[in-house]
């Protein structure tokens, strides 16, 4: 006997929803000028055929194609005198796609206009409008309601109440937000929210169960349509991470597709909800058939170091704003002839547009023949642009990878660019662990797995400490084999950080930055995020300050080096800041860096 969506709502175990079907229309050659909602009276077979592939997927929930069938957005194809005949009809051909192995909820979006205070239409007109579908869908005979990418509440309680004047069957109700975690209409998370931040917070907020339909990555606009680009195996880690984070029901929205619905079940199938494990295994990937993955030791010198305990040093160092190196490579020069470790190449650091970060390593280690550790931010390409970086990256001979998200381009010169942030730095960790074992993100065999040495970034000192040891723990669990922490600044934030993070241990790198003035150790208190420089050090700039420029950058290396001295049995490497690329700099606290490792 076929459960109904009482039965699935109320038993405590998860369930999984279907993905897009505007997406997948348009997949099989339906115009964006065609009325999607019309299809179910003109083309029911072609509709039902989307419906049977999500079914056939593992969706135990189905959406009725009815997200644009109420009455105004219908007036414009000239429909809305058949409003209640397509919602009908809507019903009655996803309920033969579904038969007893999914239920099927009527699907009800946004009217399109504007309701008061925000504009003309009055609540009482907008529960007018979304009762005439809410009738349709229930002569069709739904088991239930969703009320899906609403952005202003007041709208999604017409619509709540349209549905509540007519039935008492099951409401699901979803807000759509954006990149700030709000609404388009202000309103915060623990109404609606953005996906992962959203669960963690609604989750303590509220007994009710948590639906998350998060669209397949962010769309690229190709006419009046979206397309998205996330992976199938993405969405799934991520359904993953939603569930550990309180989800009950996890399916997709634009651009996901049977395939994501299909990877999604396959992880829903043997994950509860709110699992509270606090010790996360790496995700099972098995290579490639043929293939031996690379041990840590054998990827390269800064990897072989690692596998040994040893401690690695390494500098960091912007790649030119032009396109001519000639400066950067002497200055590397110099760095590898004070027996530097590597080099750590920065990528576009708070959204300023430098020569790439992968050509900038090949050249330096072409020219120079030291080993570079790349920046590379998730911020500027989508999944497969970063795919196809990261195996010329291999094939170029670059080993060593420290993934990080992207400062947001608001923080640059160009505020109207946009972020592409396909997947973030936890998916681009999975996708390189599984090019390691010779496995593209789809888990398609690739040959010759590549011999990435993955690094990721720690703060230690974020403002939400709960939420980055959650973020620390799934970049782990994703492949990580060293992280990097923040420019360090007090070593007991640190040690505390990592007494909490020790159950998953992988090796540390500690940022150490040194100060060249009081203004640069204000602009580090105040203007970049994530990094926290104390009281007592700002007040130790402004003494030195006062005695002059080179008294001050006197002081600034001292506590540089005191910082070293501080964390040294905490960390196994040490990466020190150029700051304003002066190299000489970082090398005068390398020095004390070579005097420690001498007297062990």
């Amino acid at each position: 006997m076929k459960k109904t969506l009482t039965d699935i709502i109320s038993d405590e175990r998860v369930h999984v929803v279907d993905g897009a079907m505007g997406t997948m229309l348009y997949a099989r050659g339906v115009f964006v000028n065609v009325c999607y909602d019309e299809l179910n009276l003109k083309r029911p077979q072609l509709v039902q055929e989307v419906h049977e592939a999500y079914v056939q997927a593992g969706a135990e929930i189905i959406e009725t194609n009815t997200f644009g069938a109420n009455p105004i957005k219908l007036s414009a194809h000239g429909l809305d005198d058949q409003t209640e005949t397509i919602n009908k009809a809507a019903v009655q051909v996803a309920r033969k796609a579904a038969g007893n192995k999914a239920c099927v909820v009527g699907a009800i979006g946004p009217l399109g206009i504007r309701i008061e205070p925000f504009g003309p239409t009055a609540r009482e007109e907008a529960v007018e409008y979304f009762q005439r579908q809410v009738s349709g869908l229930l002569e069709g005979d739904a088991d239930g309601f969703m009320l899906e990418t609403f952005a202003d509440l007041d709208e999604i309680h017409a619509a709540f109440q349209a549905v509540r004047a007519l039935s008492d069957l099951p409401i699901i109700a979803q807000m759509t937000v954006g990149q700030d975690g709000n609404t388009s209409y202000g309103t915060d998370v623990e109404g609606p929210a953005k996906m992962l931040d959203a669960i963690e917070r609604l989750a303590e907020v509220t007994n009710l169960p948590i639906c998350a339909q998060p669209n397949a990555g962010l769309p690229r606009a190709v006419g009046d349509r979206q397309i998205y680009l996330a992976s199938p195996e993405y969405m799934a880690q991520y359904a993953r991470r939603l569930i550990e984070a309180g989800a009950r029901f996890v399916g997709g929205c634009c651009g996901t597709t049977p395939e994501h619905i299909k990877k999604t079940r396959e992880y829903v199938a043997s994950v509860q909800p709110r699992i509270s494990s606090t010790v996360m295994s790496r995700h099972d990937v098995q290579p490639a058939a043929g293939v031996e993955p690379a041990s840590l030791s054998q990827r390269s010198n800064w990897g072989s170091k690692l596998a040994a305990g040893e401690l690695v040093t390494s500098v960091e160092i912007l790649p030119p704003k032009g396109w001519d190196p000639s400066a950067m490579i002497q200055k590397c020069r110099a760095i590898k002839e004070a027996g530097i470790d590597a080099v750590n190449v920065l990528d576009s650091t708070r959204a300023q547009s430098r020569m790439g970060v992968l050509p900038t390593s090949v050249i330096i280690e072409r020219e120079v023949g030291l080993e570079t550790v790349m920046h590379y931010a998730c911020r500027d390409r989508n999944m497969l642009g970063m795919e196809s970086d990261l195996l010329g990256a291999a094939a170029a001979g670059l080993r060593n990878i420290l993934i990080i998200t992207g400062d947001p381009p608001t923080m640059g010169p160009y505020p109207d660019s946009t972020g592409v942030f396909d997947i973030d730095s936890i998916g681009l960790t999975n996708v390189l662990y599984r090019l390691n074992h010779g496995l593209d993100p789809g888990g398609n065999p690739i040959g010759e797995p590549t011999r990435y040495v993955i690094g990721v970034a720690m703060n230690q000192g974020a403002s939400d400490l709960d939420k980055e040891l959650d973020r620390f723990m799934w970049k782990v669990d994703a492949g990580a084999d060293f992280a990097v922490t923040q420019p360090i600044f007090d070593s007991e934030q640190l040690e505390s950080f990592l007494d909490k993070a020790k159950q998953w241990h992988i090796p540390i790198v500690g940022e150490i930055w040194p100060l060249i003035s009081l203004r640069n150790a204000e602009f580090l208190a105040n203007e970049v995020p994530g990094v926290h420089v104390p009281d007592p050090i700002i007040e130790r700039m402004q003494s030195a300050q006062q005695h002059g420029a080179e008294a001050a950058l006197a002081e600034g290396t001292r506590i540089a080096q005191e910082m070293f001295e501080q964390v040294r049995q905490m960390v196994q490497g040490v990466q020190v800041s150029a700051p304003l690329g002066r190299v000489e700099v970082a090398l005068e606290v390398h020095q004390a860096v070579a005097t420690q490792r001498a007297a062990q």
